[in-house]
């Protein structure tokens, strides 16, 4: 029981770090996106 304890919040804070680069990394290509439909 000790042992799922100790795998289950390390996988939660993989998800999580995971989730927020590419979160981040969504929000980046559509400020790019708008960046360049302003230039025009």
């Amino acid at each position: 029981m000790r042992d799922i304890e100790e795998k289950f919040p390390r996988a939660l804070w993989v998800r999580l770090i995971i989730y927020i680069a590419v979160g981040h990394l969504f929000a980046g290509f559509l400020w790019l996106l708008f960046e360049a439909g302003a230039q025009q």
